[in-house]
């Protein structure tokens, strides 16, 4: 492309060089921050869009948190949503990281979901910072990394963990006897 390409364009051109290369669809994960992209896929590329991969990089509110909206996606054929993880966690009222009602609501509707991203915040003995936003309060050393993974395995239900440091979220897949999605 020149310079004079559509954001479809571009979405349709990404899929379209895997099928060039002869990828087979099952081994390809688009995403996109963009829905329409995903949307695109699901509509326009099926066989690639049903593992396509919303990233979700939206502020949290009651609407994009909402059984309605997550609904909503699942009925437009998303199948992966994937946000920030402090989305997907909050606090109970020990202070325990658990699932929030973003997450929740996902499930509920049949979303699978994969989170970003663990160790992307350095040392966690100060909260964690932005990643963490919802479960500071717990967070107070680098070992809570691990904590926050294995509420996202075991009480989200998360597909997948981005990390910028993948041993620990191997270490942690090893250690719980895991398969590879």
């Amino acid at each position: 492309f020149e310079g004079d390409c559509s954001q479809q364009d571009y979405a349709r051109q990404m899929i379209q060089d895997y099928i060039d290369a002869g990828v087979q669809p099952e081994d390809v994960w688009p995403q996109s921050f963009n829905l329409k992209d995903v949307l695109f896929w699901v509509d326009e590329m099926p066989e690639f869009g049903r593992q396509a991969v919303f990233l979700d990089q939206s502020e949290s509110t009651l609407v994009n948190a909402s059984a309605t909206y997550m609904a909503y996606l699942k009925s437009r054929g998303v199948n992966i949503l994937a946000p920030a993880l402090w989305k997907l966690l909050t606090l109970d009222s020990q202070r325990q990281i658990v699932p929030s009602r973003y997450a929740e609501n996902a499930r509920e509707a049949g979303l699978d979901l994969i989170a970003w991203t663990v160790e992307r915040s350095g040392p966690l003995e100060k909260g964690g910072g932005w990643y963490y936003q919802t479960v500071t309060d717990a967070i107070n050393n680098d070992g809570d990394v691990l904590t926050v993974i294995d509420v996202l395995a075991r009480e989200v239900g998360v597909i997948g963990v981005f990390s910028d440091w993948p041993a620990t979220t191997t270490f942690y897949a090893n250690c719980m006897g895991l398969s590879k999605h």
